[in-house]
């Protein structure tokens, strides 16, 4: 069974950054696709970004222009650069790994950012 697990969280004034990390075990990292989500409280789980196994990307356009989604396959761990974060980006962030055997979730990491 594959396991995520994300970092990087916190709390952070409106304006500044972040940047959040995902790791998986195993040894399939580079053949998965990736993306990460955000569920705000009270709100459904929402796409933030993917990056496909070819390094493809694509954002939501809430995202566009200030996350970076980035992805290092020698160690196994997928990034979120978050930059001029608004209150509206508050929320667990998820990341989230699918390929023809199977997908994955992570447990999550808060990001707070206050205005």
């Amino acid at each position: 069974q594959v396991q995520l697990v994300e970092s990087g969280g916190g709390l952070v004034q409106a304006g500044g950054s972040l940047r959040l990390s995902c790791t998986a075990s195993g040894s399939a990292f580079s053949q998965f696709n990736m993306r990460w989500y955000r569920q705000a409280p009270g709100k459904q789980r929402v796409f933030i970004a993917t990056i496909f196994k070819d390094g493809t990307m694509s954002y939501a356009d809430s995202v566009k222009g200030r996350f970076i989604i980035s992805r290092d396959n020698g160690k196994n761990t997928m990034f979120l650069q978050m930059n001029s974060l608004k209150p509206e980006d508050t929320g667990v962030y998820y990341c989230y790994a699918y390929w023809p055997a199977g997908n994955y979730w992570g447990q999550g990491t808060q990001v707070t950012v206050s205005s």
